[in-house]
């Protein structure tokens, strides 16, 4: 099949969606599939993960990717995506994330090219962007079918937008060879957070509840992984809590395997998730995680007194601190859930959810 993927940015995109993209297009080539790949990004520009070199790349460089666009900048990209359609002739389009499966679905109107989406989100993200969610619901005639990452996920749309939806999980690496025991030798046990720096992923909470169990480990230390507009906010918290020190944001992370295999304990914090692919990538390594019990997404992920932990709680701060201390004190518990996180998700390797991306094509294709 000659397929072509559509997503705003792989430039600066460094989130979920971007790395289960740059995962299944690889292992559609190596099925044998001509793949395409569209984004929004300038010329030549490095993708953050990095593309199999069989795959066709083609930047259209229009708007920044960073920025919302506007009513001129989404109609010059649906204009480049039909004739981007007409030169590429595939057999059909997989557009990932509502900022590319929008304009792809009025760009590809009576071409008979069939349009995938492939939503990465929960409904909750559309409360607060309403006319963001006006376009989702405008686009839902054009589009042939949008994949989700879980059933939870797909029961909470509407039953119109349901009939459209089809489940197809994220794909979880495996662990890299070479990294086993790196955790044994790292001086100062680690607290690992891997996300956005957005009020969504609540690290502010995270922060707080650590520094309420400082006194009590001072040998413990907390890393945050990733980049985003909280950032000032969060080392201001830093600060007025005296956690220099004890409290790390490196930012972005070339190597976070490395991170994931050096950590004693994975806490996420956010308040909602469509999947929680750092989460399910940590947990291979043979790291307990402990999130939300309210948490779509999470509570998906992690099963309590398992794998990991769910906290709960009407103060989300309390609450968490009880349970990230549950594991602090106890080396043979995170040992004995960590055991079993390892296994959770050995069934989602990207081989396996690519047969699952191949069939499902097939059949959109040949029905």
């Amino acid at each position: 099949m000659k397929l072509m993927f559509v997503i705003k940015t792989m430039t600066h995109g460094t989130g979920g969606a971007e790395r289960v993209l740059s995962q299944i297009t690889s292992e559609l080539c190596g099925l044998g599939h001509e793949v395409s790949l569209v984004t929004f990004d300038s010329l030549g520009q490095k993708p953050f993960y990095a593309l199999d070199e069989r795959i066709r790349r083609i930047d259209l460089g229009l708007g920044d990717p960073q920025k919302k666009s506007g009513v001129a900048i989404t109609l010059k990209r649906i204009s480049a995506l039909r004739r981007t359609a007409r030169s590429e002739q595939p057999d059909a389009v997989i557009a990932f994330m509502h900022s590319a499966f929008v304009p792809a679905a009025f760009a590809f109107v009576g071409t008979g090219i069939p349009v995938i989406g492939s939503e990465h989100i929960v409904p909750a993200y559309y409360d607060r962007r309403k006319l963001e969610f006006a376009f989702f619901l405008f686009s839902l005639p054009f589009l042939r079918k949008i994949t989700v990452v879980s059933k939870k996920i797909r029961d909470s749309y509407p039953a119109f937008a349901r009939r459209k939806m089809v489940v197809v999980p994220n794909p979880v690496k495996r662990p890299l060879p070479g990294l086993e025991g790196l955790r044994d030798l790292t001086k100062r046990p680690v607290i690992l957070n891997v996300g956005r720096l957005d009020p969504q992923k609540d690290q502010e909470t995270l922060i707080r509840a650590f520094s309420a169990l400082t006194p009590r480990f001072p040998d413990w230390d907390l890393r945050i992984i990733g980049e985003g507009g909280l950032r000032p906010e969060l080392e201001n918290l830093i600060s007025e809590l005296n956690l220099k020190g004890r409290v790390f944001l490196p930012g972005l992370s070339g190597d976070i395997d490395r991170e994931y295999a050096a950590a004693s304990l994975f806490v996420i914090p956010s308040r909602y998730e469509a999947f929680g692919l750092a989460t399910a990538e940590a947990m291979t390594y043979g790291i307990p995680a402990i999130g939300f019990a309210d948490c779509p997404g999470t509570n998906e992920i992690i099963e309590d007194g398992h794998n990991g932990l769910l906290a709960k709680g009407e103060h989300r701060v309390n609450a968490l601190a009880e349970f990230m201390e549950k594991l602090m004190k106890s080396k043979e518990y995170r040992k004995q859930l960590g055991e079993k996180a390892s296994v959770s998700h050995a069934q989602l390797t990207p081989e396996s959810i690519a047969r699952l991306w191949d069939d499902f094509l097939r059949g959109i294709i040949s029905p």
